[in-house]
């Protein structure tokens, strides 16, 4: 038997400068791991005034788990983990332990589904892995398929010394050159063809995947949760004009993306950065839009478009209108991006607004 529930823990650090209240934090943790089709067993907040270099958790906050943990569940802690702490919790929980990062790598393991996005995950979780090649799941013999790091001892990751590692990883950047060679060529005929190239970015969740498919007709899968898709999709749309343009739909961003995944995805993030036009889609009925903005807005940044240059090229649409429930939110919205759009995707109103603003 594997691995058959979750425990999720949100550790509040006292020099955390989120502005995110924790039990936000923990609602977020809670629904990625639901997003790899584990049920939440429990979820609670830790106070940690302290981290501790050992366990970053201390003893008190320890125990308060071990009382919910058995050998079947996974504890998945919603910051980031030493190689030493992952494996001290583990030791003392008698149980898989694993951190934010690891969760949304395992998360886009079982998402990506075209050769490139394998191997960028590939990339990712092996780049993660070789900075901590710690043999810290031998005491417990459990297995579960999967993305990559939920597996036992046997998993290919932990078995690999470093070279291996290294070995890897340079096949798989040779194999994303390639990729990224013939996406050059494909961008380079675009401009050609004089076709402008509109990039929907935004937060996960946040409906691009719906307003792609209601603009061009296509079938994204589109679910309330979170990265429900990964792999980039392009198509063709013709505005109201008769204007040509191509449509990208990308990968969700999230807080504290993995710089890992930031780095592997560089090739697919590069639709976004040559982009004419971004439409960065809002939650508008998240209670958290404003953080969730800038944290789209900082992994943008990382790609080379400074404040400047998103601003020149960026068309804001507040998605969700029809589950507004906070005017206050929408004000300051509004306050923050003048210019913006409103629609519902789902109930595909706003749209001629949102033509005219691309036109």
């Amino acid at each position: 038997m594997g691995i058959s529930r979750a425990i999720v823990i949100h550790p509040e650090l006292r020099m955390d400068m989120s502005t995110r209240p924790p039990e936000m934090m923990l609602a977020e943790a809670v629904r990625l791991v639901e997003a790899i089709g584990l049920p939440v067993d429990q979820a609670m907040n830790i106070r940690v005034n302290t981290p501790r270099a050992a366990t970053l958790i201390g003893e008190g906050g320890i125990e308060n788990i071990a009382l919910h943990a058995d050998e079947d569940c996974l504890i998945v802690i919603n910051s980031s983990l030493s190689p030493v702490q992952q494996r001290n919790l583990e030791q003392k929980l008698s149980c898989k332990v694993i951190d934010r990062t690891a969760l949304i790598l395992e998360i886009f393991g079982e998402r990506a589904s075209t050769s490139a996005g394998r191997l960028q995950v590939e990339l990712a979780a092996l780049t993660f892995q070789r900075s901590r090649l710690v043999r810290s799941w031998t005491h417990l013999e459990r297995q579960r398929g999967g993305g990559g790091f939920l597996g036992g001892p046997g998993e290919r990751q932990i078995e690999l010394d470093r070279r291996m590692l290294d070995d890897q990883i340079l096949r798989i950047k040779a194999e994303l050159k390639e990729v990224e060679r013939t996406r050059h060529i494909q961008r380079q005929n675009r401009q050609r063809n004089e076709t402008p190239t509109l990039a929907l970015v935004g937060y996960t969740n946040a409906g691009k995947s719906t307003l792609f498919n209601v603009l061009t007709g296509a079938d994204v899968l589109s679910k309330d949760m979170l990265f429900a898709t990964l792999d980039p999709t392009m198509r063709g749309l013709r505005l109201t004009s008769g204007r040509p343009v191509i449509l990208a739909d990308t990968v969700g961003f999230i807080s504290h993306l993995p710089t890992e995944l930031v780095e592997a995805f560089k090739s697919t993030l590069e639709e976004v950065v040559e982009a004419d036009v971004l439409i960065h889609v809002h939650d508008a009925s998240s209670p958290m839009a404003l953080d969730e903005a800038e944290d789209v807005e900082q992994v943008i940044a990382s790609l080379g478009l400074d404040d400047e240059e998103q601003a020149r090229r960026t068309i804001h649409v507040f998605n969700k209108m029809d589950q507004i429930k906070d005017n206050d939110l929408l004000t300051g919205l509004f306050q923050r991006y003048p210019h913006a759009v409103m629609v519902s995707a789902l109930e595909k109103s706003g749209f001629d607004d949102l033509n005219d603003s691309i036109e």
